[in-house]
């Protein structure tokens, strides 16, 4: 490739971007916002004298101090509302968090006393069941009991009449020979 077609190849790829359509930097051009004219440009007059130019200028600097000055006045004090802003909003945020951290332990302590209320309430109900299934043992240990001697008095009653029916020592002999004779006929 020679140096020409180098060159129309650059200048058909620029006049491609300049017309393919507002790209960022020609889009910058149309939505920027430009200060207002200053007063300093074009505003210089060729002076006659030396001493009129001087006494001219040294009045331009202090003008364009003064503004600049004001101008300086004006930022430190946007930026100081805006500090004053910022640290407003921030305490703001601050006790909207303090609050809610407030909200959030109150809400947790009023769990925790219905958790200790529940938990009450079931100790109540396990001690209630517990002193209900001792009645029902120890009632039905004294039923047992009841029976037991019940039993005992039986048998010791049956034992009182069979022994009532027994028989004296001298007649011993006689019934001993009536039941051997009685068993050897069977």
């Amino acid at each position: 490739m020679g140096t020409r077609s180098r060159s129309l190849l650059r200048t058909l790829g620029r006049s491609l971007c300049t017309t393919a359509g507002p790209t960022h930097r020609n889009n910058n051009h149309h939505t920027h916002k430009y200060l207002d004219p200053n007063s300093f440009v074009g505003c210089w007059e060729a002076p006659r004298t030396p001493k009129e130019a001087e006494k001219r200028l040294a009045q331009l600097r202090r003008e364009y101090a003064k503004q600049l000055k004001d101008t300086r006045k004006g930022y430190i004090h946007e930026m100081e509302l805006l500090r004053l802003e910022k640290l407003r909003k921030d305490q703001a945020t601050q006790e909207a968090l303090r609050i809610a951290n407030e909200e959030r332990k109150k809400l947790k302590a009023e769990a925790a006393k219905v958790r200790a209320e529940e938990r009450k309430l079931a100790q109540e109900e396990f001690r209630q069941t517990l002193f209900k299934e001792r009645t029902e043992k120890l009632e039905n240990w004294r039923m047992k009991e009841k029976l037991r001697e019940e039993k005992k008095k039986e048998k010791s009653e049956l034992l009182r009449r069979k022994s009532s029916m027994w028989v004296e020592e001298s007649e011993m002999e006689k019934k001993l020979l009536d039941v051997a004779v009685a068993t050897s006929a069977l």
